[in-house]
């Protein structure tokens, strides 16, 4: 008797451990889901910012104009010419004199040395995406690059070389005259050395830049300190005003308040334009030291700093141009931000030269 109540005892105890078990089983998800379980974190998102990053847009490939189609062959002999000191007045300056790649395509200095030391009044523009531009030199006197390239040969001040003799000297060097029979199938002309060497500078471009990885998704791109710069540069500081677009230049001239160069106006000669500048592009602008048409910037820093003391006191100053406000800490922002729109700079060596 003792026994079978021993074994049903034993009995009961299986059947409500079973039934236990089972109901915990049941139990498990409900139990998981009331503390909360393991559910992807989700990231916030910063609505400014995203706001700030729509306004901007890749940079994308550089216009060639049709009757000056990119080869290999052209940029070779654009390069040969663009480092050749035989095309300026002495045989001592070469456009790499004043756009040298090590200096960001400029020349580093605050304005210009040219033909027999004449100190130039402007600053020596970089050639980096200047393909880019609808108007070219600060005062945008030249239209494309074809343009642009026989303006600073022939200028007195600059490479002081007459174009005729240019060509004759040029043609007395076979390796020239073969280079531009088989690139042009022509003859050497200045309409042909302005089209080389604009072809060579239409390589010189900087768009692989950490601002543009940025854009392109790579949220880890830029520092959270440039992110804080992208949104003074399209809000409070409002630089986007004028460097807006593809090229982050809006094409435009702008008086910043510096006197004693009357800039556009010696081209169009229309009372507004004086003291007017182009706006210039700002891909590659770390490397491109010092700033403004004259050079007296020495720093982003500096730049950043005029711009938010509202500008110089010339009576032709841009409206555009007023005290911004900005803190210490947001200047450093806006360096910041300024700092990741550079890259990697095309470097290139003057190559072996025809003789």
């Amino acid at each position: 008797m003792k026994r079978m109540k021993l074994l049903l005892t034993l009995l009961l105890a299986l059947l409500l451990l079973a039934a236990c078990n089972s109901s915990n089983e049941g139990d498990g998800p409900a139990d998981n889901d009331a503390t909360g379980g393991e559910e992807p974190a989700t990231t916030e998102v910063d609505e400014e910012l995203e706001a700030a990053k729509a306004k901007f847009e890749p940079l994308g490939e550089i216009p060639v104009p049709e009757d000056n189609e990119m080869t290999e062959e052209k940029i070779a002999l654009g390069q040969m010419l663009y480092f050749d000191e035989r095309l300026s007045g002495n045989n001592k300056l070469s456009c790499a004199s004043c756009h040298a790649p090590g200096a960001g395509y400029g020349d580093g200095l605050a304005t210009f040395i040219g033909f027999e030391g004449f100190e130039g009044h402007r600053n020596s523009p970089t050639i980096i995406n200047s393909g880019y531009y609808k108007e070219n030199f600060w005062d945008g006197r030249a239209g494309g690059l074809e343009e642009q390239a026989l303006g600073p040969i022939q200028a007195e001040g600059e490479m002081n070389q007459n174009l005729d003799e240019l060509i004759e000297e040029l043609n007395a060097v076979p390796g020239y005259v073969d280079e531009f029979n088989k690139v042009f199938n022509d003859k050497i002309t200045a309409d042909n050395i302005a089209k080389a060497i604009a072809t060579f500078e239409r390589t010189i471009v900087v768009k692989d830049t950490a601002f543009d990885k940025y854009l392109a998704g790579d949220d880890d791109a830029i520092s959270d300190e440039a992110k804080e710069g992208m949104k003074l540069f399209v809000g409070k500081a409002s630089c986007i005003s004028c460097h807006a677009g593809p090229l982050l230049s809006d094409h435009n001239y702008h008086n910043l308040g510096m006197e004693g160069d009357d800039g556009r106006f010696a081209v169009t000669g229309n009372e507004t334009d004086k003291g007017k500048f182009r706006t210039s592009g700002l891909r590659g602008i770390a490397d491109t030291a010092p700033y403004m048409h004259d050079g007296s910037l020495a720093t982003l820093e500096d730049v950043v700093n005029y711009y938010n003391t509202g500008g110089g006191a010339h009576p032709n100053k841009s409206e555009l141009m007023k005290p911004l406000n900005l803190t210490q800490e947001e200047v450093s922002y806006l360096v910041a931000f300024l700092e990741s729109m550079s890259g990697d700079i095309p470097m290139v060596e003057k190559p072996e030269l025809p003789q």
